[in-house]
């Protein structure tokens, strides 16, 4: 996925979201993340826990709009002992933020709708192909006091993707809405390997195993594929559709 990339450091990711804050806090409009259920949900919620004074958050009413992510959470509740991160309050399986609210039903989703300010939702899909994150574009796309914040990969195709590279309206239940709220694209918090990541991997193995790239796009395959003939030495094949391999 990031074969043409370095991810961001994960400091400079923590001061791009406390500046997001700051400037939404002055504002008077909701923050929208399309994020995936499991994983980058809790990503987020941990880091809203470890940062809620300094990115003023007992200013905001946190939603997280998406039975799947609200099961996921309650998972990453319940095995608390298997890793160190302090997400949950003692004794419960809510996240350690104030204000918090976990919306399961479609009815208290519904009850978001008319909030006009002060509103983090975090809702799926993360790639704005489907899910409740459609109900909440629809309420907020348009409006310039709100913000968008991407926080993964949007594959080309989808809605996310569409409105990343620049879209200035996007179509929703065959009606179409103007994008004015401000989009801003985290970089940092991706579980996929970064090109550096990558080679790393490639060079831990003895010799040279032949390397058939079938993930991604052009555009992050071919200069993947060079970095791994240059460094490596790799025999490397960007795979075709219907290329047959002979590993016997």
């Amino acid at each position: 996925t990031y074969g043409d990339r370095l991810h961001r450091a994960f400091t400079a990711t923590v001061d791009e979201l406390t500046e997001l804050f700051d400037v939404a806090g002055a504002g008077q409009g909701n923050i929208l993340i399309p994020a995936f259920t499991v994983g980058r949900t809790q990503d987020l919620l941990y880091l809203m826990s470890k940062n809620e004074k300094a990115w003023g958050l007992d200013k905001w009413n946190i939603f997280v709009d998406s039975p799947m992510g609200i099961e996921a959470t309650k998972t990453y509740g319940r095995y608390r002992n298997l890793y160190g991160a302090q997400l949950f309050k003692p004794g419960s399986d809510l996240p350690n933020l104030p204000n918090f609210y976990m919306t399961r039903s479609t009815e208290e989703s519904m009850t978001i709708n008319p909030i006009k300010s002060g509103a983090i939702i975090i809702a799926g899909s993360g790639m704005c192909s489907g899910g409740r994150i459609h109900h909440h574009l629809k309420n907020n796309i348009w409006r310039p006091e709100c913000h968008l914040v991407i926080v993964g990969y949007q594959a080309h195709g989808t809605l996310g993707r569409r409105i990343v590279d620049g879209a200035e309206k996007i179509r929703l239940w065959g009606e179409y809405y103007p994008v004015r709220a401000r989009v801003h694209t985290i970089g940092g918090l991706s579980a996929h390997a970064d090109q550096a990541d990558l080679l790393s991997w490639y060079g831990a193995f003895e010799g040279q195993p032949p390397v058939y790239l079938v993930h991604g796009e052009k555009r992050s395959q071919e200069p993947l594929a060079k970095k791994l003939q240059d460094e490596s030495n790799a025999p490397v094949t960007i795979a075709k559709h219907g290329q047959k391999v002979d590993i016997g």
